[in-house]
């Protein structure tokens, strides 16, 4: 995430089109908006369309909006998204499920910077940078031809993919922290904190619906919380008896690692991920060497020759 966020803060700079790629419930949203806040179209709108919650034939009609009597029910003339969005960003949500024909239209407008609205002959110019996002492959899509490929390469200049929450379970801390503080901000109501064992079984459960599906159990947990500390009796039969996260879930994201600009020292680097990877084993296994060897996968003596290496052990420790 903090690969990520370095990511933002470059590209919201930038009028370069972002495609946001990611399960339902990651954020999408909000990392849209965080581009839009901290690029210089900050003063001027940020227009959200939901592509997939409004019907095939109005679409057109809410992105570049009519003149009047272009319809039956068009007794006014009406400004559509890209027009209010001029000089600003629209968040095209859902993108994935836009019909094939606005596809091509779609295209038009961010290879001319114009349009023309429903029943009008005169194009539109407008200036609106355009941020997509999409729970689907649109890779896939592009292969079984739902998708125009000319489209997604023009929509696919900057992508950004959030990861779903089960592969980063280290973030559920901190965002249960976030969640509960904004509810004492904003509902008065909160709970003091939570249970070494309930932290370890939400780090567990899978979360089909990410961040969305916590930040709304952080909300019931507050109101229906006889104590003060949220423990593991506490949570949702689903969360205390769901399947648990597997280790391939985590195993990518967890070690990802983005090589800085100005390079840095591979000895050095992978000296330290070695350290903390060693002390995490014997934390985890309360110091017992032949456990943490286990965990390490490495044998008992190689595990003591680099703590005896490192200073780790006392003088009068045995090996």
């Amino acid at each position: 995430m903090q690969r990520i966020l370095r990511l933002i803060e470059k590209v919201a700079k930038t009028d370069s089109t972002v495609l946001i790629l990611g399960e339902s419930g990651t954020g999408k949203e909000v990392v849209a908006r965080a581009i839009h806040e901290l690029s210089p179209r900050v003063k001027k709108n940020m227009v959200p369309v939901n592509c997939g919650a409004i019907p095939a034939e109005l679409l057109e009609s809410e992105l570049f909006g009519h003149i009047k009597g272009a319809f039956t029910g068009a007794l006014h003339a009406r400004q559509g998204r890209f027009e209010l969005a001029n000089f600003g960003s629209i968040f095209l949500d859902e993108i994935g499920e836009m019909s094939p024909i606005l596809q091509v239209k779609l295209l038009r407008v961010i290879q001319e910077r114009s349009f023309e609205p429903v029943g009008g002959t005169r194009p539109l110019d407008v200036d609106v940078r355009i941020i997509a996002a999409t729970n689907k492959d649109l890779e896939k899509e592009v292969a079984a031809g739902r998708f125009r490929e000319d489209l997604f390469y023009r929509l696919n200049v900057v992508p950004i993919h959030l990861p779903p929450l089960r592969e980063r379970p280290s973030d559920i801390p901190l965002l249960l922290e976030h969640f509960n503080a904004r509810l004492a901000r904003t509902r008065h109501r909160s709970v003091k904190g939570f249970s070494a064992a309930a932290i370890e079984r939400l780090q567990a459960y899978r979360w089909p619906g990410n961040v969305r599906e916590l930040e709304n159990l952080v909300e019931r947990l507050t109101v229906f919380c006889m104590d003060e500390t949220v423990d593991i009796g506490d949570l949702p039969p689903k969360v205390v008896e769901g399947p648990a996260v597997s280790k391939s879930d985590i195993s990518k994201s967890e070690f990802f690692f983005d090589l800085p600009e100005d390079g840095l020292d591979l000895r050095e680097m992978l000296a330290t991920l070695e350290d903390r990877l060693i002390k995490q084993a014997l934390e985890r296994m309360e110091w017992n060497k032949n456990r943490a060897a286990t965990l390490l996968r490495m044998n008992r003596t190689t595990l003591v020759e680099k703590l005896k290496k490192r200073g780790w052990m006392s003088p009068d420790e045995t090996d």
